[in-house]
């Protein structure tokens, strides 16, 4: 069954397969959000653009998405500011704040019609033994001179222990926000392609060669918009994230529906938002989250939802089921920018753990202000070139154990090679002492580690 936004938006857009060889400023590999984002941004600033796809317009992620825009990405502020320090945790907040209203400028400067609706976003627990890390995060927000609110009350169909009310916050129908930003590209002179595979990006001198089943795209920029980076080396994206896969139901409930967007604290995870369907108000329940590739059946899945919603709506009816898969990074920060130190005006976008409307935005004001000259102030947060993240030796573990189809795992395996073997100007995995080590050869067959 698709999911909802894919049903309403079928085929309102033809897109062009490639066929030829061609030339542009810039190749975006990727036409979800973050991809369509990057060449609206672009192509508004005059660069000739080429995004190219292996499917349709955002029918991976983006497509799945539950599409709620905020700021509110779990009880990530305590974490930050205890981590990184309290301007850290600040800059955090105010980046996806801004690409709230960034998304909001869009809808109204280009009359997008996306079902765009101010929300509150709640996240809460059921568990009186959570209510202090709830208060903790209250406190914290508060600190940095963000209006968020205890609250006991917030008008699901069942009593709560404490939550966090986030105002101002938003949702929307992410298809129809894409393709609004399609017509912008387009008329822009930007072009798009679909069904057209990218298998490999060459660097020569001062260009790119970006090989697809349709032809060649040369350009001076790439950005790697394809959700999971497909290129191994150097980045090592692989080993600095794992991807997690979560279920989504949509329902008729037979009765009126609450306000607001909603997440819990506690396990199993919840999540709840409304939307229009048929004129409609229905309710979209999330939830069911597990590591890709761990096994899992319909009960632990579909079911467990389908069972709660029944909990809570005896009379209501199944109208959607969907899955998607998120990439979620091992320090909770998304990865944008520079694709490695050792390759210039390579950039990506990745790891937005399930946050990706807001981190989204803020990834293609990041890249597109390097591509164009600017200095960010929010960059260096989610710097893509950080080491940090591998010092997580818990959670590599766990990425590599507990998932039978790790990709971790499978590049391990399948990279591991000797340093001779390795191209000038190439990557791969070797073994040092027992040990898997990633290591790139530059120009001077010196081993760089990444």
């Amino acid at each position: 069954m698709n999911s909802l936004w894919l049903t309403e938006n079928k085929d309102n857009k033809n897109f062009k397969t490639l066929d030829e060889n061609i030339s542009t400023d810039v190749c975006i590999i990727g036409a979800g959000i973050f991809g369509i984002s990057c060449g609206y941004y672009l192509s508004k600033a005059g660069l000739k653009v080429t995004i190219v796809d292996k499917d349709n317009i955002a029918r991976k992620t983006t497509g799945h998405t539950t599409a709620k825009v905020t700021s509110q990405h779990g009880l990530i502020y305590t974490y930050l500011s205890k981590t990184y320090g309290e301007q850290f945790a600040k800059d955090y907040l105010l980046a996806n704040e801004e690409a709230i209203e960034n998304i909001k400028h869009i809808i109204d400067s280009e009359d997008i019609k996306c079902d765009f609706e101010r929300q509150s976003n709640f996240v809460y627990t059921t568990n009186q033994s959570n209510v202090n890390k709830i208060k903790k995060e209250v406190d914290v927000l508060n600190s940095l001179g963000f209006p968020a609110n205890f609250v006991t009350k917030v008008g699901l169909p069942f009593e709560i222990a404490g939550g966090i009310q986030f105002p101002n916050q938003a949702q929307f129908n992410p298809i129809k926000y894409i393709y609004g930003l399609c017509n912008s590209i387009q008329k822009n002179d930007g072009e798009i392609y679909i069904d057209t595979t990218v298998y490999d990006v060459k660097h020569n001198n001062s260009e790119f060669l970006t090989l697809t089943t349709g032809g060649v795209i040369k350009s001076k920029y790439v950005i790697l918009a394809s959700h999971y980076p497909f290129l191994n080396f150097p980045g090592m994206y692989f080993f600095k994230m794992y991807q997690s896969s979560s279920y989504v139901i949509g329902i008729d409930p037979k009765k009126s529906l609450f306000n607001g967007m909603y997440i819990t604290e506690d396990s199993p995870v919840y999540s709840f938002r409304t939307a229009f369907y048929n004129g409609k108000k229905i309710l979209l329940l999330g939830g069911a989250n597990h590591k890709t590739g761990t096994p899992t059946t319909y009960n632990d899945s579909y079911g467990l939802l389908e069972d709660y919603a029944k909990k809570l709506y005896p009379n209501c009816e199944i109208l959607f089921r969907w899955d998607t898969r998120d990439c979620i990074t091992l320090d909770k920060i998304p990865y944008i920018g520079q694709f490695s130190h050792l390759i210039n005006n390579l950039y990506v976008g990745t790891g937005f753990n399930k946050w990706g409307m807001t981190s989204s935005n803020v990834a293609a004001n990041i890249i597109c202000d390097n591509i164009l000259g600017k200095s960010n102030k929010y960059s260096y947060i989610f710097d893509s070139t950080r080491i940090n993240p591998i010092k997580n030796r818990t959670e590599i573990k766990n990425m590599v154990s507990e998932s039978v189809n790790s990709l971790a795992l499978k590049k391990l395996k399948d990279s591991s090679v000797s340093f001779d073997s390795i191209p000038i100007n190439s990557g791969g995995i070797i073994d040092v002492n027992n040990q898997k080590v990633g290591i790139y050869k530059d120009t001077s067959r010196k081993c760089v580690c990444s």
